[in-house]
């Protein structure tokens, strides 16, 4: 069975059909922030050391395969969809991964909507962009939302799957317009922070896993999309991530364009605080 095939006038891995026997995943960093990507946009990112300075969550040996990414969801009244496919795997009307030298272009369609993902690490920044190009191929208006999920993890990764007495009570955020701050231990003990905005005003916004989740559901179906609304929450311990709504409109073959920026910063212990409790955002906010 064909999945896929080698383009070699772009140098690129062309992937036709998501469900490959095993995630295929591309590699992509510079100088110190790395990020792995499958087919079908499941994987991690971490600066440096991808034990103790892991930045998302990865479940490893999970069911089903390819468990917890940087994923993209599509609302457009009752249809929920991916533009990887994962992790709701709805049918779509045409997949596409192209996995190229330091970076991965994902497009889906479903019911005349394009959406086209390009993820890549800068040269010299520390973070990873997301551009996500959506495109109304219809020939009549689409009203739909968009909304970005990722899972943080409590940066020391083999702590961050076992140690739940201490780590359920560590996780700590901050939000500041579209931009979501990840804070974990920033005031007790560490010296950096992770962030994750978009270059537009959102609708919602979500960083408790449960809020954005439910309790008793998981990333195929999270409640919160599914509700067709974020509830603002802010997480106090427990499960911090970071999710955006954007409510869009789209005349027939109009695009529109967003960046997303997924980053880290270190800050001297001397230049931690903005003001009381508030974290130095300098160096974040010179990437967004």
């Amino acid at each position: 069975m064909r999945y896929g095939f080698f383009d070699d006038a772009s140098m690129e891995y062309v992937i036709e059909r998501p469900d490959t026997p095993l995630p295929w995943i591309n590699y992509l960093g510079t100088n110190g922030f790395f990020r792995l990507i499958s087919n079908t946009c499941g994987g991690y990112c971490f600066y440096k050391d991808a034990k103790l300075l892991r930045i998302t969550r990865y479940r490893y040996n999970n069911v089903p395969y390819d468990n917890n990414g940087h994923y993209f969801y599509i609302k457009e009244g009752d249809s929920v969809w991916n533009p990887g496919w994962q992790p709701v795997k709805a049918p779509l009307d045409f997949y596409e991964c192209r996995h190229g030298l330091g970076y991965s272009r994902f497009t889906g369609e479903k019911d005349g909507l394009q959406a086209q993902v390009l993820c890549f690490v800068p040269k010299e920044d520390p973070c990873q962009i997301q551009k996500v190009t959506l495109t109304n191929r219809s020939g009549y208006k689409k009203d739909f939302q968009l909304f970005s999920y990722v899972e943080w993890c409590l940066w020391n990764a083999d702590d961050d799957s076992r140690n739940f007495q201490r780590n359920l009570s560590t996780g700590e955020v901050e939000i500041e317009g579209s931009a979501i701050y990840h804070k974990t231990e920033y005031r007790e003990r560490r010296n950096h922070y992770a962030f994750y905005s978009v270059n537009a005003p959102v609708a919602h916004f979500d960083t408790s896993r449960d809020a954005f989740l439910g309790v008793y559901q998981g990333p195929d179906a999270p409640k919160a999309v599914l509700a067709g609304e974020l509830t603002d929450s802010v997480a106090s311990g427990w499960y911090p991530i970071a999710a955006h709504q954007l409510d869009l409109s789209l005349e027939p073959g109009e695009s529109k364009t967003f960046i997303f920026v997924l980053g880290y910063a270190e800050n001297p212990q001397e230049e931690k605080w903005e003001a009381p409790n508030v974290i130095n955002k300098t160096k974040a906010r010179k990437l967004l």
